[in-house]
């Protein structure tokens, strides 16, 4: 018997949860909890970005769960670790995220790495991500990847500044990110 797909209100009309899950073409994908080692990069991340862009006045930053509806019609629902919408885009959260955000960060692991640099990180590009992060825990570096260049992108490790196109003040060295 064939699955109906599902759409992204009806996605929508499910139980709020905290674990992660996704909806890729009409499929809900429903990924086993993160390790604490990632969370604690997660959490890392994500107070220093915060304080960073909250001192500035320079947008939003969310962490995961949070719905990404990048494409409604094909029911492409993500939710990257970390997210950053700029001040003059804060249009599109509403009770969800109805768009792209500027920046993305995913911290890899070795269940999702693959998906993560592929596809993850194609449909980002295509769907107007500015800037994607692809935060690696296992070998300590950062690779900034400029979403809207085909190709464009730097690594970041140990004492390396971390530069970004989309926060370019915020410039935390590699290392401080790994705790």
């Amino acid at each position: 018997m064939a699955m109906t797909p599902t759409t992204v209100f009806r996605y929508f009309r499910g139980d709020e949860t905290t674990r992660p899950q996704e909806l890729i073409y009409g499929v809900v994908r429903e990924p086993p909890a993160p390790f604490p080692y990632h969370q604690g990069v997660v959490t890392h991340l994500t107070s220093a970005m915060h304080v960073h862009v909250r001192e500035h006045e320079l947008g939003s930053v969310y962490v995961s769960p949070i719905d990404v509806v990048l494409d409604e019609a094909r029911a492409l629902v993500l939710q990257p670790d970390i997210i950053f919408i700029a001040a003059t885009r804060r249009e599109i959260v509403r009770d969800r995220v109805w768009g792209a955000p500027d920046l993305v960060v995913e911290v890899l692991s070795s269940a999702t790495a693959r998906r993560d640099r592929t596809e993850k990180l194609g449909w980002y590009r295509q769907y107007g991500v500015r800037e994607c992060w692809l935060v690696d825990p296992t070998d300590e570096c950062v690779d900034v990847v400029n979403c809207t260049m085909p190709d464009e992108g730097a690594r970041f490790a140990g004492a390396q500044v971390i530069r970004s196109r989309v926060l370019p003040s915020f410039t935390p060295r590699a290392q401080d990110l790994f705790v």
